[in-house]
């Protein structure tokens, strides 16, 4: 039976660890119980540290990404799970990702329904992303950016350099293990309403932050699958608009050498990114 780390992070979360840390306690007696507190400024540590939680504290808040990795780098278990301290996570269905790790997959997620989306706009933003996702990898994909999951920790540690420091992680830590052929596999789990503060996320809030999501979910996996229907949409147009042209008044004109120019220049920096993507999974030995 492999030993089993089990990564809480946390920020400003002291009513829900009140909830799951005493569930974990019970139903896992022999785990290690992880919590990361992010600059917290309530009784966060207290708690934990109550709870029999070892506390990892951060004297200000670095972000949700930042606290998985200084977790994950902490742990000294075989198999690390990661919840939400917010209650939404519960002890109850931790087992039932244990036991599709023993089914050989490297890393599984709990999946959560359209009923356990925080609200409508989430739920949209998310089932975007895991269309997205599963297109980018050829797998289904059911949860992109679920935070709850149990990973095999020597694997999950290879891109601990690649997690962001804010609440992408997910997306990270998911296409990177599709891209480099470690079985992923989903659990559905029903998700609890959350206790205490208002969720920190706002997908909707910020498009430039939408619109980076999107490219990293790209440039994460194979770039040249965005780059190059990108390409050849640039390519269609600027033939149109000389096919258009050439029928008016038999010209060439700067517009089509212009989109035709960019569908090249987009077409090479997709192979190049390619590239780059392969060196950055590359292992060695």
């Amino acid at each position: 039976m492999p030993t089993i780390s089990i990564i809480l992070p946390a920020k400003n979360e002291a009513e829900g660890l009140r909830r799951t840390l005493p569930a974990l306690r019970a139903r896992f007696p022999d785990a290690e119980l992880l919590v990361v507190d992010d600059g917290s400024t309530d009784d966060t540590a207290a708690v934990a540290a109550g709870a029999g939680a070892r506390v990892l504290s951060s004297p200000y808040s670095m972000g949700n990404g930042a606290a998985i990795k200084r977790g994950a780098r902490a742990a000294s278990g075989e198999v690390l799970v990661f919840m939400d301290a917010d209650g939404q996570h519960a002890a109850e269905h931790v087992p039932a990702l244990l036991a599709r790790l023993d089914d050989g997959y490297d890393m599984v997620v709990g999946a959560r329904s359209r009923e356990g989306q925080a609200n409508l706009q989430r739920g949209l933003a998310n089932a975007f992303y895991n269309r997205l996702a599963s297109w980018m990898t050829g797998h289904h994909i059911a949860d992109l950016t679920s935070g709850f999951r149990a990973v095999r920790a020597d694997k999950f540690k290879e891109f601990l350099h690649l997690l962001p420091n804010g609440f992408s992680y997910p997306t990270t830590c998911t296409m990177a293990f599709f891209r480099s052929a470690y079985p992923v596999a989903y659990v559905p789990i029903p998700v609890a309403k959350r206790v205490g503060n208002g969720s920190h996320i706002r997908p909707f809030k910020d498009g430039i932050r939408f619109l980076l999501i999107i490219f990293k979910i790209a440039s994460l996996y194979s770039p040249l699958k965005l780059f190059a229907p990108t390409a050849a949409a640039f390519f269609l147009a600027g033939m149109g608009w000389y096919a258009w042209t050439f029928h008016e008044s038999a010209r060439f004109t700067n517009m089509s050498m212009l989109l035709i120019s960019a569908a090249v220049i987009v077409f090479l920096i997709g192979l190049v990114s390619e590239q780059i993507t392969n060196l950055t999974y590359r292992r060695d030995g």
